[in-house]
């Protein structure tokens, strides 16, 4: 034992007379009764403080008392229940949804991010594609076309169709993009 555990005892920090006699979790107050029989309630949230005069002990805490109990744990019947608390207004408190209910908030926490990571990651946007010159023709690329059977389908060469979209790979074309393609009687001339 510590050097100055006599001064967290009862015994030393309650008044004369003064006894613990329960504990109710619901808003953190401890109970007390003195020798003539007045029940007081500590200050909320502290195990000693202030002490003020309660008409009647909550029914949650047991009216008598024995030296060795503990005071914070729940009281039982002898079956072994524990009696549920009241609310002010008398009746018993049942808790609807249990834990599930506190973790709602976390979980819709995790969903949302996940949709966001979702949106941002898996599904990128789109770039609206820059519009074509007035002198060619938009051409949206279907599966297994190269810059090669597009040129010759819209009777245009391999080299004005670079010219004209000088930022395709024609190695790596994906269906869907979408090319411009030159006029067929069109002049293109490149200038370095």
């Amino acid at each position: 034992m510590g050097r100055w555990t006599q001064y967290d005892e009862d015994d030393y920090r309650l008044p004369e007379g003064v006894k613990r006699v329960g504990y109710d979790a619901d808003n953190g107050r401890y109970y007390f009764r003195d020798r003539e029989g007045l029940v007081y309630k500590g200050p909320e949230g502290s195990e000693f403080g202030e002490l003020t005069l309660v008409s009647e002990i909550p029914p949650s805490i047991p009216q008598e008392v024995d030296e060795d109990s503990d005071l914070e744990a729940a009281p039982t019947h002898t079956d072994g229940y524990h009696i549920l608390p009241l609310d002010e207004h008398g009746t018993r408190y049942n808790p609807r949804g249990g834990a599930y209910r506190t973790l709602f908030p976390f979980f819709l926490i995790i969903a949302v991010v996940l949709l966001l990571v979702w949106r941002l990651v898996l599904l990128p946007t789109r770039i609206a594609p820059v519009p074509c010159p007035s002198t060619t023709l938009s051409y949206i690329v279907q599966p297994g076309d190269t810059c090669w059977d597009i040129a010759t389908n819209h009777n245009s060469s391999l080299d004005k169709l670079r010219i004209v979209n000088p930022k395709v790979d024609c190695d790596k074309l994906i269906p869907g993009d979408r090319v411009c393609v030159p006029d067929e009687g069109m002049s293109i001339s490149v200038r370095f």
